[in-house]
């Protein structure tokens, strides 16, 4: 497989993170709550999982990994949670921006990991990153005097638990493919969300009530597509690199918002989309271009 794949699977796989807040909104304004949704996006990402592994291995799962996967579905269900909560407490705009601390974060994670200092060009990065977020988030003109702090804290659990995710998924389980990866993740996932949020919508009827076609477009965007890129893609590039790629989930969540929910779109929200592309984009074109001087070096 060619390199330059596993940097496009993780901003894939970021991508398809980027609709569920919108799948979310559509799914409140149909009835149901942000809890339901949830809940209904890992119960039926673990049956699609399941059909995905049924279909292509025919065998009984052997689990491996330790707690690496344990780990990892864990923090999948948590992300997904906290950051409900943070939505709760503060502007779904505000809460976004919260959650793209991950960014930094997940660069913090990879040094401490990897014991370096980060590199200029990747903070240059985070720079832009960090400064378009806040544009396309269209937080500009927003009071956040009244948000309590209850809101702050879930916010940043969010991004914590989100670069965490990112890194526990940089490890490789030996004598694994990604398809079972995916089935013991999504398996994991699951359990942690029937702790955390509403399973009872599974046995009174609610999901069956309509609630699984969000379900099903939740489950497919927000569990099978992301574990399953992110599962190949992350180990190949690492965490920071991950965490600086993912940062494309708030363009295509304000695009989502555009199309779907028929929300306003500012210039200054065009710019900073403009701006995190350019944040993105940053390390991958100063990297390539070091390598072609080291290849054809000046005579």
């Amino acid at each position: 497989m060619k390199q330059w794949m596993y940097p496009l699977f993780v901003i894939i796989g970021a991508s398809s993170y980027g609709i569920l807040s919108t799948i979310i909104k559509l799914a409140i304004l149909d009835g149901y709550t942000a809890a339901e949704a949830v809940t209904s996006q890992y119960f039926i990402g673990f049956v699609l999982a399941l059909l995905i592994f049924a279909v292509t291995h025919r065998s009984i799962p052997k689990f491996g990994g330790g707690w690496t996967l344990v780990l990892a579905g864990l923090l999948t269900a948590i992300t997904g949670t906290v950051y409900g909560q943070a939505v709760s407490y503060m502007p779904a705009s505000l809460a976004v921006v919260m959650l793209f601390q991950f960014t930094w974060i997940g660069m913090l994670f990879d040094c401490v990991a990897n014991r370096r200092l980060p590199k200029r060009i990747e903070v240059i990065s985070l720079f832009f990153l960090f400064g378009g977020t806040i544009l396309a988030a269209g937080v500009i003109d927003a009071d956040i005097s009244a948000i309590p702090w209850q809101g702050w804290a879930w916010g940043m659990a969010a991004a914590v638990s989100f670069a965490s995710f990112i890194m526990v998924n940089q490890r490789q389980v030996t004598g694994m493919d990604t398809i079972t990866r995916l089935f013991f993740m999504s398996f994991f996932a699951a359990i942690a969300t029937a702790f955390l949020q509403t399973p009872e919508i599974v046995w009174n009827g609610t999901l069956l009530s309509g609630l699984w076609t969000y379900g099903l477009i939740l489950g497919a965007f927000g569990i099978v597509l992301p574990i399953f890129l992110f599962s190949i893609g992350v180990p190949r590039v690492g965490t920071g690199t991950a965490a600086i790629l993912s940062a494309v989930e708030l363009p295509v969540a304000v695009t989502a918002s555009v199309i779907l929910l028929h929300e306003a779109l500012t210039l200054l929200q065009v710019a900073g989309i403009i701006i995190i592309l350019g944040g993105m984009i940053l390390p991958s074109v100063t990297q390539r271009r070091l390598g072609m001087r080291k290849s054809h070096p000046r005579r």
